[in-house]
């Protein structure tokens, strides 16, 4: 076949496939067409109609709203020195589904962390199906600085407070302690919380997709600080206080011991210390039992030391005049099948012979000769069936039996201080109506700006000659000398107390206790020593207690700069 003949059937068969290869062309074309028309139209719509939609979307990716930490309230003693503050932490958290699952990676956390590899490792499977997870807790700046330093994917920080307790042990059971979440878990701390946590602030900011931050944007709400506390304490007195009670129950091997000091003319507590005792600042191995803060929580059978306060009640009744004795021989008496004894014979003695000895004997017979329960509605006058109201959490409000169950034994037992309970805080506070001409002043934890009205419970002339009568107590001589302080008169009464335990009293577990007013002349403080259980041979409270509160008183008269009253020839 030539090749003519061979050029025309192609050219028959082009001119035969010509119009089917123009309508693919358009076809396709077409298509091509209206799939740019529909893109131009859904970008249209999204950039123009639904624009919200995108910017939600994208702002979910890379905004976030994070809280400002709010800056808890500092803690002060009476006079500006601080008790607690809060200083800034940092806490690395990670998204365990974006750290790396390289092991020199994760070996280089771990190290930079303190932690083990293996345990870091086992954290971050447990949490490998959630979003986040803490790495390390309260941080130095520094020492999170170092971590962040490793830019190793999925690691970030959150900036945080932790508090900090300057004072340690000395005062950790009235301040308290936060968790780690810096919310107030004891003491103060958790009376005030709300007023001392402060509203955390909120701020809007732009994240990468790896969680790291870019920029600030926002401010959206302030965070506003925590208010300041002021308290009553006397760093200077706290110390001293703690110091020698903890001297006491070391020297006498006992279980433990309070302090509490007020001011006479104010209410106010200068000083409030507790054995055991703890350190909050390392919770490591922590001893529950130095947790409690006995002077307020914990209430006790006072004992003698309540035997001024009976008197009190006994001497408004007006059947007891100046001159009067009572025959307290042979020593012993029985009531209602109950043996009551003195120490000793003590013979005759007088209204303030009866303190000075602190006989029981005198006490009971004072209190039988009454028809009227004058002495416990004195007690229940002077708060001890009640609160305090300092607002400390878990204050005790002790206990004075109701006058039903009252018993000829239980009546005279009250005069001597058996058979009701109270708590330190409560007893120091009562002796602020010896100290104030009849008026009892509530205790305050917070510094007052002035002296609060009185409460009238003991007359004036009453208050006064108790007073008097306490002075005669401690003397040279006496079973209270030991709590003399030179260059200051002092009034105080002893307390000698058996503790309870398998169904009725001990016989050689006992409760020492002082209560100490200083000067006389002028009061200016108030302490109530108690030595929980010693052990080291002497158990009088005189010998016990009183020595205590003569080393602290001594010394707070003289930090307060308080002038002597009294100048002995042995001074």
């Amino acid at each position: 076949m030539s090749a003519t003949p061979r050029r025309a059937d192609a050219a028959r068969r082009k001119a035969d496939l010509a119009p089917m290869g123009r309508g693919r062309y358009r076809l396709m074309l077409g298509l091509v067409l209206l799939g740019l028309a529909l893109l131009a139209g859904r970008i249209v719509d999204l950039h123009v109609f639904d624009r919200s939609f995108l910017q939600g979307q994208g702002d979910a990716r890379t905004l976030r709203v994070e809280p400002i930490p709010a800056h808890r309230g500092m803690i002060t003693d009476r006079h500006g020195e601080p008790l607690a503050i809060s200083t800034p932490v940092v806490t690395l958290w990670a998204n365990p589904q974006d750290l790396p699952d390289d092991r020199i990676q994760r070996l280089r956390l771990a190290r930079a962390l303190g932690q083990d590899l293996e345990a870091l490792e086992a954290r971050i499977e447990r949490y490998a199906d959630r979003e986040f997870m803490y790495l390390r807790r309260r941080l130095t700046p520094e020492a999170a600085q170092r971590v962040l330093d490793l830019r190793i994917p999925g690691v970030h920080k959150r900036e945080e407070y932790k508090r900090y307790y300057p004072a340690g042990e000395v005062v950790a059971q009235l301040i308290g302690v936060t968790n780690i979440d810096d919310q107030g878990q004891e003491g103060l701390e958790l009376a005030y919380q709300p007023y001392l946590s402060g509203e955390p602030g909120r701020r809007r900011v732009l994240k990468d997709r790896r969680g790291r931050l870019v920029r600030d944007l926002a401010v959206l709400r302030e965070a506003q600080p925590g208010g300041d506390l002021t308290l009553s304490i006397d760093q200077r007195l706290q110390y001293m206080a703690y110091r020698e009670l903890k001297a006491a129950v070391d020297e006498h091997a006992a279980d433990g011991g309070v302090l509490v000091m007020l001011d006479a003319r104010t209410g106010e507590v200068l000083a409030m210390a507790n054995q055991p005792s703890y350190n909050p600042n390392d919770r490591a191995g922590l001893d529950p039992e130095g947790l409690r803060n006995r002077a307020i929580v914990d209430v006790f059978e006072p004992g003698s030391v309540m035997k001024p306060l009976a008197m009190s009640a006994l001497l408004e009744t007006g059947r007891f005049p100046p001159d009067t004795r009572v025959d307290t021989s042979p020593g012993w008496m029985v009531i209602d099948g109950y043996t009551i004894k003195d120490v000793v014979n003590y013979g005759e003695l007088s209204l303030s012979g009866i303190l000075e000895k602190s006989s029981n004997i005198g006490m009971a017979k004072l209190t039988l000769e009454l028809d009227d329960p004058v002495v416990p509605e004195r007690y229940r006058a002077l708060g001890f069936d009640r609160a305090p109201g300092t607002g400390f959490p878990g204050e005790a409000g002790g206990s004075v039996p109701a006058p039903m169950r009252w018993s000829s034994s239980q009546w005279a037992a009250l005069s001597y201080g058996y058979g009701l309970s109270v708590s330190a805080l409560q007893l120091a506070s009562a002796y602020t109506a010896i100290t104030n001409h009849g008026e009892r002043l509530p205790p305050s934890l917070l510094r007052l700006p002035e002296a609060p009205a009185g409460q009238p419970v003991v007359e004036p002339g009453v208050a006064d000659r108790v007073l008097g009568m306490m002075d005669r107590v401690v003397e040279p001589g006496t079973g209270a000398r030991r709590a003399l302080v030179p260059g200051y008169s002092v009034a105080g009464k002893t307390g000698t107390v058996r503790k309870t335990g398998g169904g009725g009293y001990q016989e050689d577990a006992y409760r020492s206790l002082f209560v100490g007013i200083a000067p006389v002349s002028d009061p200016r403080l108030i302490a109530v020593v108690m030595i929980d259980h010693p052990r080291g041979g002497d158990y009088y409270g005189g010998a016990v207690a009183a020595p205590v509160f003569s080393r602290v008183a001594g010394n707070a008269l003289r930090i307060l700069d308080v002038p002597p009253d009294r100048i002995d020839d042995d001074d």
